[in-house]
């Protein structure tokens, strides 16, 4: 395989997130499986609860994942595949009917086509518009619970249909966005979607599971059966809320609320043995705060329980309730706190395992990439490159790459030390670190000779002997 059908098939999916905007670009090995070639991972803060509040610092981070992605990959993105979710995500359930006029032929590709398209003539509320249809069981004539009519002869093909919606304006901010970030939209995938496709395997889709996928501002849930999508919908909150009731608990910063989150935060207070005393630094001249870490659990587990309260209301609402023989699957990057996979075994009554976006990465993939927060972008690219990979070009070749990259603000994830003292035990001994957060110290300007030379020597070299 020669660097030019390499670069062919890349393909680049972007995910704008709540908390973080991912850029990463992959390709398919002789495997089958998945090749990263670059990932770029940046702070975000232009979004809130999945919908784009501030197109400006959306449109920023676009730009700074997509160049460290691209400078990773070697190659420049044009075109990028763009994952939605959000509040404004809704399901519903719909009949379609084909009245075929020639009973004799074999029922086509084509028919289903047909049957598909005529749902996205539904009428829906004002603002809405189709994002998926995704077909259940189809009827041909007499006969029901048929999965791939495809060579049945009949005059009545009908089918069910899971249809998801979504709002026009938050379609088109994301849209904006990315063009504003000087990228082309191959096509836009519900978020939920591509989770799935990063961490459930096929056995699991079949014998029915609940992917739940708990976001910064959002939790996004999956049911499957079958191996067919049943049910989708999206739950207005996710770890943000925790972070902010642990900030109006211990009256602390948002910024400390989220290192007690991360560092110490656990979603079982009864699995707290050693019930350790964590102090928070007080302001300046001011005495610090101290909070037991069993309190600190306390404070989690009450927000996660009602966020599996309505997994549970929504498992129930789709039908699938007691038939759900894998159980849940949790995900993003709320699944990383300590004892919430117990938790919500013992909340909602299914079997529950951490999903990580490992199904389909090739051998040797990065440790980074196996963290349940990069199973949207995982994902995403996964379900491009089966969908819409052979379609569209999505990366061409740098011409002249420079050495030193236009943005330099990388993605640091949160920080587990700084700010707040380690826990030590109710005894008189106490602990305490300091803050071991760096900060990246910004280049010294070259001189005009300098900066001359650099720029030559930077082009004699990087302009390659054969093209990528």
């Amino acid at each position: 395989m020669n660097d030019q059908v390499k670069l062919k098939n890349t393909a680049v999916a972007l995910d704008i997130g709540t908390t973080k905007v991912c850029a990463i670009a992959g390709q398919l090995n002789e495997y089958g499986k998945l090749e990263i070639v670059g990932m770029g991972v940046v702070r975000s803060e232009g979004v809130s609860r999945g919908v784009v509040s501030n197109i400006d610092k959306t449109v920023k981070a676009i730009r700074e994942a997509v160049d460290i992605a691209e400078r990773n990959a070697h190659c420049k993105f044009r075109v990028v595949h763009v994952g939605i979710a959000g509040q404004h995500i809704k399901s519903l359930h719909h009949h379609g009917l084909l009245v075929r006029h020639d009973s004799n032929t074999e029922i086509n590709q084509d028919d289903i086509d047909k049957l598909i398209k005529d749902m996205y003539k539904l009428v829906l509320p004002p603002g809405d518009k189709i994002l998926h249809v995704v077909p259940q069981e189809y009827t041909v004539d007499d006969e029901q619970d048929i999965f791939d009519p495809i060579g049945m002869s009949g005059v009545r093909l009908e089918a069910n249909f899971h249809i998801i919606t979504g709002q026009i304006s938050a379609s088109r901010n994301i849209l904006r966005c990315v063009e504003k970030a000087g990228l082309e939209v191959a096509d836009v995938t519900l978020e939920p979607i591509a989770s799935a496709a990063s961490v459930l395997n096929s056995e699991e889709k079949e014998a029915g599971v609940a992917l739940v996928d708990i976001g910064g501002g959002t939790t996004d849930i999956t049911i499957f059966k079958d191996g067919i999508i049943r049910h989708t919908c999206v739950i207005p909150f996710g770890g943000n809320v925790i972070t902010k009731d642990i900030r109006e608990g211990c009256t602390v910063m948002n910024e400390q609320a989220e290192k007690l989150k991360v560092k110490f935060g656990s979603a079982m207070a009864d699995e707290i043995v050693d019930n350790r005393i964590i102090t928070i630094p007080g302001f300046k001249g001011r005495e610090h705060k101290e909070i037991s870490e069993k309190n600190l659990a306390r404070i989690i587990q009450a927000r996660v329980e009602e966020i599996f309260d309505y997994v549970l209301w929504e498992v129930r609402r789709s039908g699938y309730e007691n038939k759900l023989i894998a159980g849940m699957v949790l995900t993003g990057g709320g699944s990383l706190l300590k004892h919430i996979d117990l938790l919500a075994e013992y909340h909602t009554g299914l079997p529950t395992r951490i999903g990580q976006p490992i199904e389909h990465l090739a051998h040797g993939y990065s440790s980074q990439l196996a963290s349940p927060i990069f199973a949207t972008a995982v994902g995403l690219l996964k379900h491009t490159i089966d969908n819409f990979g052979d379609k569209t070009n999505y990366v061409e070749e740098f011409r002249l790459i420079t050495e030193e990259p236009r943005f330099t603000n990388p993605y640091t994830p949160p920080p587990t030390t700084g700010g707040i003292n380690k826990p030590t035990s109710n005894t008189q001994e106490e602990e305490s670190y300091d803050d071991e957060d760096e900060t990246p110290v910004a280049p010294k300007k070259k001189g005009l000779i300098n900066k001359l030379f650099t720029l030559t020597k930077d082009f004699f070299e990087t302009v390659p002997d054969s093209e990528f």
